[in-house]
């Protein structure tokens, strides 16, 4: 077997070490299994009751007999490398960071080493486990919490359901934006969107606006959909926005730039602000101006 996208699975009918369960039924090598392994894509079930399938990463960990093994092996995916994700602040049972353009916020069954939630735990110390209580698409650049205990994390998903924490995007959009608040509630998939925008500044000789956003749900590409709606589609849109010299030559100009919550563990009431030139479109402007 050499194809280079296919899923593997395997029954283990006797103790035996994954890489040798998986290299007896594929054509891959050892090392090359080992490091699917290591990157996410080898999941085990375990024979019990109340066996739940997870992620095998040691190669070491032996397989019991009946262990079910799951190869998703895609040599795309797993040959990607990770763009390293900035660390804004650490306070042990959860961290904040900035994810860049690019990187996800969780993986897939194929793989989860380019992803901010493992990026974390690899880059962590102390190393903790790292789960995701929210996500940013994986265009859109900014700030994203990532807990460090299950109860930490139950406690953050907690109040983003209930509109605990506060979230501020900014985009750089085409066309000069309107004065004023600008509110669209227009359905995404049939479910309820709602968006205001509000316009920081604009560039008229560029044909360019920067907008501060705000969203009362979470929807698919929201943000995205709502701006092109109202005629002022994201800079690098490739998906939802216009296709020219300019679009197609940027990442997604879409970052979420502010949190502010209290904290569930100590009560404080918590900020974060991405600096200016930490935002995606500073380079961009300043490259307009010169």
């Amino acid at each position: 077997m050499t194809e280079e996208h296919f899923e593997l699975h395997l029954t283990a009918t006797q103790p035996i070490l994954a890489p040798d369960l998986l290299s007896d039924n594929c054509g891959l090598s050892k090392q090359r299994l080992k490091l699917a392994m290591q990157k996410g894509a080898v999941w085990v079930t375990p024979n019990k009751q109340d066996g739940h399938t997870q992620r095998l990463r040691r190669a070491k960990k032996m397989l019991n007999a009946g262990d079910c093994l799951h190869l998703y092996y895609d040599r795309a995916v797993l040959d990607s490398v990770a763009t390293p994700s900035e660390l804004i602040d650490d306070l042990v049972d959860y961290s904040v960071w900035n994810k860049p353009c690019g990187t996800f916020s969780q993986g897939s069954k194929w793989g989860d080493h380019c992803t901010v939630a493992r990026w974390a735990e690899k880059n962590l110390l102390p190393e903790r486990p790292a789960f995701v209580v929210h996500r940013l698409d994986r265009a859109t650049s900014g700030l994203i919490l990532l807990a460090h205990t299950k109860r930490t994390a139950r406690s953050l998903s907690q109040l983003f359901e209930n509109r605990g924490i506060k979230k501020r995007y900014r985009a750089l959009v085409h066309g000069e934006f309107p004065c004023g608040t600008q509110t669209v509630n227009s359905n995404i998939d049939n479910r309820v969107a709602c968006s205001h925008f509000d316009l920081l500044q604009s560039f008229p000789e560029r044909e360019l606006s920067l907008v501060e956003v705000q969203i009362e749900t979470g929807r698919k590409h929201q943000i995205r959909r709502h701006l092109a709606e109202l005629g002022f589609p994201i800079v690098g849109d490739r998906l939802h926005g216009v296709e020219n010299s300019i679009a197609t030559s940027l990442d997604l100009q879409l970052c979420a730039f502010s949190l502010c919550f209290t904290c569930p563990i100590t009560g404080e009431e918590k900020f974060f602000e991405l600096a200016a030139g930490k935002q995606p479109w500073m380079d961009h402007l300043k490259l307009q101006q010169s």
